[in-house]
């Protein structure tokens, strides 16, 4: 994300490069997504330190969330919503594209994502402008913007002339599940070594979920976002039950979501039959 935003940041005449993040449900698009953005505005934040007095305090970056069956306009009203510019129903697209551009520019926006971007199909009409609008905010915005969405090369939104615009402007990084190994590295293991830290629990005892990363991975199928459900499932259960500490008895107890449940399921081990 660095080496595209410094690629497009003297970039004026056309729309700058992008970036769209794709994968199957829960393979952790937005997570990734909020940490690019968290990382951005911190690094901002450090190198732009606000001065003291009534100054407006610079926005960075902005995250737009594409509403369902999303129009044109009301594509425009969500950009316009993450900053806080009124908007009424008698303003039309135009108006309100043009309150966005003028207010995102202001407040310096640098970065924009652009999250569920797998809702847009540009073959129906409604979807053919709202692809439009997005075209023409990134050659007026100047920021990189970064897209995610689910399985979005299966999509509508790579077909037709637009789609082959987008295709030629962004980058593709697939997320998909942690692997169990990768190499000589446990890449799940890991990724669970970092959930756990981040935990509060007075009781747990650091290194208890690495020793599972077996178990967690069979739960999970190595999605990112059904491991941290679990375990924060699991860590809500220790704190009202009052034992602060998160075991594999504790893991069995939660039930996930269905896409995890079902992949457990499938290829839980059969016992033994007693003779």
């Amino acid at each position: 994300m660095r080496t595209l935003m410094i690629l497009g940041r003297h970039q004026h005449t056309t729309a700058r490069p992008g970036l769209i993040v794709t994968g199957p449900a829960t393979a952790g698009k937005t997570t990734a997504l909020l940490h690019v953005g968290r990382t951005c505005h911190l690094a901002h934040a450090r190198r732009n330190p606000t001065p003291p007095g009534p100054a407006h305090t610079p926005v960075p970056v902005a995250y737009v969330l594409v509403p369902p069956g999303a129009t044109a306009k009301t594509l425009a009203a969500e950009f316009a919503r993450y900053l806080g510019i009124p908007v009424t129903a008698r303003m039309t697209q135009a108006q309100i594209t043009e309150a966005v551009c003028h207010t995102y520019h202001r407040a310096g926006v640098r970065l924009v994502l652009i999250d569920e971007i797998h809702r847009l199909n540009p073959r129906t009409t409604t979807g053919a402008e709202t692809a439009d609008l997005l075209k023409d905010l990134t050659e007026r915005i100047a920021a990189t913007f970064v897209y995610a969405g689910i399985d979005v090369t299966t999509t509508p939104l790579f077909t037709g002339v637009r789609g082959a615009q987008l295709a030629g402007r962004a980058s593709l990084v697939e997320c998909g599940a942690f692997p169990a190994r990768l190499g000589t590295r446990e890449p799940f293991k890991e990724l669970i070594a970092g959930v756990e830290d981040a935990l509060d629990l007075r009781a747990h005892r650091p290194g208890t979920l690495p020793r599972l990363a077996s178990y967690l991975h069979q739960r999970t199928a190595g999605r990112i976002g059904s491991l941290t459900r679990l375990v924060r499932h699991a860590a809500i259960n220790a704190i009202l039950d009052g034992t602060e500490r998160i075991t594999r008895t504790s893991l069995d107890q939660v039930r996930l979501d269905h896409l995890a449940e079902t992949h457990h399921t499938t290829i839980r081990p059969a016992r033994p039959r007693r003779r």
